[in-house]
């Protein structure tokens, strides 16, 4: 058995992933029937695993977040690179919501006696905001209410900065602990894959597939806009030159080594080590890249946005614009506070999916069917959100400065 362990371990997590993927679809092929259908239990664990945590993760994630960050000082230039930072999330989910309209999708989902209770208008929508955000704090934990859990997630953690740092110590322990479990439960993934693509195949052949590829083309379509349309007209307006020099040199040094680590946080040093080749101030950099790594998640927005719209019209749910609009902000607070794992973002897209009353268990399929495709969503996600961090930071610090980049380096 540990020689079996050792041999699986000599892959990457995403090399196991596509290999459950071409499994799945090689036994959902050859057994319709019995074996895929026993084999399907694999997923239906896997999604019950990231049901019972999810929660939890975002309850820790937000107070610790909160009660633990520090504003820092630094001329007006950290208060524009976090402007940047939010403002480039947002609009990434308005180009994902406009993309999912112009384009709209549908995936295959389980709904069994799920109903669509989406809402009627934008009255109801905030009828429903409101009330999930005062609900029993317990009672979201139970039952799954991520409206509830980021409300009283942000009021314990502003009451928590007013205590000593041992407990605000604890609570980011806490976070740390969470996030350790969920990246135990993301090494499963690969069965969790196999599993659901062998059921897939099974109950409805190669139209799974294709649906989990156009997917796949919208979100790369929509995160194609944000690097290459939406970044540079926000750089442009900072420094008021031709961004892509910068937007080109940040996407080669830095995105193409997140598109393989699959993590912001493990890119950081590659992202200092830039800034520092561009000619941007230590004092800036030093702060502004570890923040953009937690809190710059254009790409994780376009990912809870087109899922979510995915959902919707699987659904049948009808979206009005300000619905739509409203989308767009909770995808941007989503994406902020995603987990630093891969794959994090995904866990964040039940939270989108409660605005519009879709049920948990159809979320969690869809998070399941984000780790189908995340062999290539995660890494152009990630590339788009590290890349940015830098592009971001640059430009903030060139207009501050009035100092040219050094693209030489």
């Amino acid at each position: 058995m540990s020689a079996l362990f050792k041999f699986i371990n000599c892959f990457s997590l995403v090399q196991q992933i596509l290999i459950g993927l071409i499994l799945g679809v090689i036994v959902g092929f050859l057994f319709p029937i019995g074996v895929a259908q026993s084999v399907g239990i694999m997923g239906d664990f896997f999604v019950g695993a990231l049901k019972a945590i999810a929660p939890v993760l975002i309850f820790i994630l937000i107070i610790a977040a909160i009660s633990n960050y520090q504003k820092q000082d630094s001329g007006g230039t950290m208060q524009k690179i976090i402007l940047l930072y939010l403002c480039g999330t947002f609009f990434a989910a308005l180009v994902a919501v406009t993309i999912s309209f112009i384009y709209p999708i549908t995936v295959p989902l389980d709904v069994g006696s799920a109903e669509a209770r989406g809402p009627a208008d934008i009255k109801e929508v905030l009828h429903t905001l409101f009330m999930n955000m005062v609900d029993n704090p317990v009672n979201a934990l139970v039952t799954a209410n991520y409206i509830g859990l980021i409300s009283w997630g942000a009021l314990f953690g502003f009451t928590l900065r007013t205590t000593n740092q041992s407990t605000r110590d604890l609570f980011q322990d806490l976070a740390k602990l969470v996030t350790n479990v969920i990246k135990k439960i993301i090494l499963i993934a690969p069965l969790g894959v196999f599993g659901v693509v062998s059921i897939t195949i099974a109950e409805t052949g190669f139209e799974g597939i294709k649906a989990y590829l156009q997917l796949v083309v919208v979100l790369l379509i929509a995160m194609a806009v944000v690097a290459l349309i939406v970044n540079p007209a926000l750089v442009y307006m900072m420094i008021r030159k031709n961004p892509y020099p910068l937007v080109f040199k940040c996407i080669r040094e830095s995105g193409m080594t997140a598109f393989f680590t699959r993590s912001s946080a493990a890119n950081i040093p590659v992202n200092i080590e830039l800034s520092r080749k561009l000619g941007v101030r230590e004092e800036i950099y030093a702060v502004s890249i570890p923040l953009g790594a937690t809190i710059n998640m254009a790409g994780a927005a376009v990912t809870i946005t087109v899922f979510t719209l995915a959902a919707v019209n699987t659904l049948g749910i009808e979206v009005d614009f300000l619905s739509a609009l409203l989308l767009s902000v909770f995808a941007t607070i989503g994406a902020c506070g995603a987990s630093g794992v891969a794959g994090g973002s995904l866990l964040l897209i039940p939270l989108a999916c409660a605005l519009f009353n879709i049920d948990n268990d159809i979320a969690m399929q869809l998070v399941l069917i984000g780790y189908v495709v995340g062999v290539i969503q995660d890494s152009t996600e990630t590339a788009l959100n590290s890349s940015t961090d830098v592009l971001f930071t640059a430009a903030a610090d060139f207009a501050a400065t009035k100092k040219e980049p050094n693209y030489k380096n």
